[in-house]
């Protein structure tokens, strides 16, 4: 895509999706007012040719196209709207984003939003939950992965040591406090373990021991520390063209894939695989991956089939580490992904989700 940029990024904190929480006394709506305020005042933005938000639960209090309804609560000059692609609904609002400016558009606001501890998963009770696959647990489905794939026990506990390690560094030396907008409080990721140890997490048991029809055999190796943390946060990402403002990176690409439902989590890897194709470029070429972890095994098995070594892969830890916000991950990693191409010089960084149902997306910056 040629002159369409990503210009500013804001993000609330993560805060634990339960009652105490962080964020959890916070509406999804009032988190998308205050990151539409703090983004105007950044930017002299007060309105955009739309306003597109990604959430996986457009239920309760996030129904009623919670996009338009933000812009009319601030004054946001923009027609608004909502999508669903599960997960990756993030990262698909900023490739909905890029598409608009690419035909025609000068600005467009996306990101997405997820009040996990308020509207719980599933309480949408769609029909696609009563599926044989869709009744399949995201977990189980990453134990499958992992017996599949031949990896340990050892190998996922110590992935999961490397992104709490990673993350609490990335904290403690700043690296997300660019496009940061604290809230209720709230001025960091709550999920963070400073100090963890391989010790306490082998200690931990199996989280989804309850196995399922479609995948017999399968061995219980996921816990609660190589799983992503749930939480509730939201995040914007400015696109647009012509604007008079420094651009952080140009979208050189995105794509969408999709996945047996039952592995449904290989999705991202395959969009990652399918953007770097359009490109011409090989996985070696690109400097920054942010890609959320959706357990363990997705990772490793990322990091395995594309050759990326841990100095290109979440090297400021991930969702496992600080929180999977469901339709508001993507937009948290495009903004993770342009400011850690930022930090090293990076010239390409890509940041993909995987989603419910077989379902993943991608999207490829370019430092400018």
């Amino acid at each position: 895509m040629t002159g369409v940029y990503v210009y500013d990024c804001v993000r609330t904190p993560r805060g634990k999706a339960r009652p105490g929480g962080g964020l959890a006394g916070v509406t999804p709506l009032a988190m998308l007012e205050t990151l539409l305020g703090a983004l105007g005042r950044r930017t002299g933005l007060s309105g955009a040719d739309d306003l597109i938000v990604g959430c996986a639960t457009q239920h309760a209090e996030q129904g009623g196209n919670l996009a338009r309804t933000a812009a009319l609560t601030t004054g946001f000059d923009a027609p608004g709207m909502t999508l669903n692609r599960y997960c990756a609904s993030g990262i698909d609002a900023v490739r909905t984003a890029a598409a608009l400016v690419a035909t025609g558009a000068r600005a467009v606001v996306a990101g997405g939003v997820e009040s996990v501890s308020r509207v719980p998963m599933f309480s949408d009770r769609g029909p696609l939950w009563s599926l044989p696959a869709g009744s399949l647990h995201m977990g189980v489905a990453a134990d499958a992965v992992a017996t599949a794939e031949g990896f340990s026990r050892e190998e996922l506990d110590r992935y999961g040591l490397r992104t709490q390690t990673l993350a609490a560094e990335a904290w403690a030396a700043g690296r997300y406090t660019r496009f940061l907008v604290p809230l209720n409080g709230l001025g960091h990721d709550e999920h963070v373990r400073p100090g963890l140890t391989l010790q306490a997490l082998a200690a931990l048991e199996p989280a989804f021991p309850e196995g399922h029809p479609l995948v017999p055999g399968v061995r219980h190796l996921h816990t609660r520390g190589t799983s992503p943390s749930l939480c509730d946060a939201a995040g914007l990402v400015l696109v647009g063209s012509g604007l008079p403002l420094e651009p952080l990176a140009r979208v050189a690409g995105s794509a969408t894939a999709a996945a047996d439902p039952v592995t449904m989590l290989t999705a991202g890897q395959a969009a990652v695989e399918k953007v770097l194709a359009q490109a011409g470029l090989s996985a070696a070429d690109v400097e920054v991956y942010e890609f959320a972890e959706a357990f363990a095994a997705l990772c490793l098995k990322f990091q395995r089939d594309l050759g990326v070594g841990d100095d290109r892969f979440n090297v400021n830890g991930g969702t496992i580490a600080m929180g999977h916000a469901f339709g508001a991950t993507g937009a948290l990693l495009v903004a993770a992904c342009a400011g850690e191409m930022h930090r090293r010089g990076a010239r390409y960084g890509v940041a993909a989700v995987s989603g419910a149902a077989g379902s993943g997306s991608a999207i490829l910056l370019e430092r400018p």
